[in-house]
């Protein structure tokens, strides 16, 4: 039943996305003439890859704030509080001064191999500190991220950048077109890699000892998940920019649901991820017509209000 319903949602939420925008396009007018032949050129290069897309990002983004949350063994942490997606920002800022005709393929490798750097450095400082509370842990990754961002700030003000930063930090979906999304079959890739690597990773999550005893290699299973989130944060921060809260309110609300198994929950995680990113970007586009409110913005307001229901009401359970 709950399959149906979420299915039945996410076709409804994508047919909605399709259909609104800053030009008229009903299915009537898909059929009649050169209207049609109009409306169905804006279908196939605009509202399609967006859409698309909004399900790519939201799936895989989801997805790698449940392998962080594992590999930290919190559930206050995805890549917009652990320094991971300000990392991806400094890795997409360096390839832009010093190769600014770089093509996209070698920015993302630039920003996975910072998101990576980062990430690794916040595992590092998380063993050197005492955690003696849940909420240690994702105040090391907002502080961390405060320091990688100014340095990232000062840099683009000082060769003036600002501008550009600002795009690359701000999730936005209305500049997507066919042609500029398809990067984020990437993300998908490695997203379908997770599930299979979805027992790995959560022996993984029970610590060093306790994988290491089952007869698997701690740091390799552990590096895996690290690259499957550096690439996956890169992917959508040099495609579309940033979606905070994203990785953290899914996987917790899933696993308020149906338990922490994370193979079973996956597909689940993916589906929500996907059905909120919708949710977000139609709103965006509906609160302020014919204009657009930034997705990034709506995935803030809901995302931290929902954070701060998870810090206030399900800090004991999801310890």
């Amino acid at each position: 039943m709950r399959l149906l319903l979420t299915t039945t949602a996410l076709i409804v939420l994508s047919l909605i996305s399709l259909l609104i925008g800053a030009s008229d396009l009903s299915l009537a007018g898909l059929v009649s003439g050169d209207e049609g032949q109009q409306a169905t050129q804006i279908l196939l290069v605009s509202r399609i890859p967006r859409t698309l897309s909004l399900i790519l990002a939201g799936m895989a983004m989801a997805v790698a704030g449940t392998i962080m949350q594992m590999l930290t063994q919190n559930r206050f942490v995805e890549p917009s509080t652990a320094g991971t997606v300000e990392s991806a920002s400094l890795g997409l800022l360096i390839v832009t001064l010093l190769a600014p005709e770089s093509p996209v393929v070698v920015k993302m490798v630039a920003a996975a191999a910072c998101a990576l750097a980062g990430t690794a450095l916040f595992l590092r400082i998380l063993r050197l500190i005492p955690l003696r509370s849940v909420l240690t842990v994702p105040l090391v990754g907002i502080m961390l991220g405060g320091v990688i961002s100014a340095i990232t700030t000062f840099f683009a003000y000082r060769f003036d950048l600002l501008q550009s930063l600002n795009a690359w930090t701000t999730g936005d979906f209305s500049g997507v077109l066919r042609g500029r999304y398809e990067l984020l079959w990437v993300a998908f890739a490695l997203m379908v890699l997770a599930y299979f690597a979805a027992d790995r990773l959560t022996l993984a999550g029970m610590g060093r000892d306790f994988t290491t005893n089952l007869g698997l290699r701690y740091r390799s299973v552990v590096s895996l998940g690290l690259v499957i989130v550096a690439m996956v944060t890169a992917t959508i921060v040099v495609t579309i920019g940033m979606l905070p809260f994203l990785g953290l309110i899914v996987p917790n609300v899933v696993s308020l649901m149906i338990g922490d198994n994370m193979r079973r929950s996956l597909p689940w995680i993916a589906a929500l991820g996907a059905g909120l990113v919708l949710a977000c970007d139609i709103i965006g586009r509906v609160v302020y017509y014919p204009y657009e409110v930034p997705i990034g913005t709506i995935m803030g307001i809901v995302g931290s209000g929902l954070f701060l229901i998870l810090l206030l009401k399900g800090r004991e359970r999801l310890a």
